[in-house]
């Protein structure tokens, strides 16, 4: 079997159901819900019209599967955080967070945590490297690299209401 076979199929009023038959005969499919979630499920191999698993994972939970089966971030190239005792995280700043609409300046990250916030991801725009008078919004994604437990840190001052 060459590559694999994923057809889609729209479902109105709920969104498109992405399915997989993998090189081992095996069918697997992903619906893709209006309001971003998705619902994993995986068919048995003696009858496949039979869901042998059903998940259903928020927009954020598929983000990071994704995350976990397409790591890019493992590249050779790339320099591994984890060996120097660092690790890049996501974080989202929550709408009712205290510094939804502030400048990232104002919240002191690196003074306070030590973190370096390197991108933000708003939307489908990724913005590397913000500055100091870059204005936060609520649902902002914070991609921040430090100390496991400057991470830790930021993520409580980034969700304080």
């Amino acid at each position: 079997m060459g590559a694999p076979r994923l057809s889609s199929t729209p479902l109105p009023g709920i969104g498109i159901r992405y399915d997989l038959t993998t090189r081992e005969r095996r069918r697997l499919s992903v619906v893709a819900h209006r309001d971003g979630a998705r619902t994993l499920s995986a068919y048995r191999k003696d009858d496949p019209d039979a869901c042998a698993l059903s998940v259903r994972l928020t927009a954020g939970e598929s983000e990071a599967l994704i995350d976990a089966m397409m790591p890019a971030h493992h590249s050779p190239n790339l320099l591994s955080t984890t060996e120097l005792g660092l690790v890049a995280e996501r974080i989202e700043l929550p709408s009712a967070s205290h510094w939804n609409g502030q400048l990232l300046g104002e919240t002191r990250m690196r003074t306070e945590t030590g973190v370096s916030i390197v991108a933000v991801l708003r939307r489908s725009e990724a913005i590397p490297s913000p500055a100091p008078d870059f204005r936060l919004a609520g649902g902002d994604v914070l991609i921040v690299i430090g100390t496991s437990e400057g991470v830790d840190a930021a993520a409580e001052i980034l969700g304080r209401e």
